[in-house]
């Protein structure tokens, strides 16, 4: 065989195979299925925000029908104080994951 061609075999083979390239591409590898993982946790709680904004805005179209309807109506305006309540929890809950998601990529070894 020819001593060329085998130079360029080993040196193919040390610049795709040696431990530091191994060890490099898997982090890389590693660090990109991490960050997929934590984009879809972001937007899975992006679709709970969502969601919890329609039933919010649903109950509070609901108890002002009622405040209208039948004025005073404590439970109507104990109902938009709760679609309040679940909004603002629901916004926090996101913020928390999206601060979260963020320290674990920023926290983990990319390579």
């Amino acid at each position: 065989m020819d001593p060329q061609l085998i130079d360029v075999m080993n040196q193919i083979q040390l610049a795709t195979m040696s431990p530091q390239v191994v060890l490099t591409s898997a982090a890389g590898k590693a660090y990109q299925v991490a960050a997929q993982s934590v984009a879809i946790a972001i937007q899975d709680a992006a679709d709970a925000l969502r969601n919890v904004s329609t039933v919010a805005n649903t109950a509070r179209g609901a108890a002002i029908a009622q405040m209208l309807a039948t004025p005073p109506n404590p439970a109507a305006a104990e109902a938009l104080t709760a679609a309040q309540a679940m909004m603002t929890s629901a916004i926090a809950d996101y913020a928390a994951i999206g601060q979260a998601a963020a320290a674990i990529l920023k926290d983990f070894p990319s390579g």
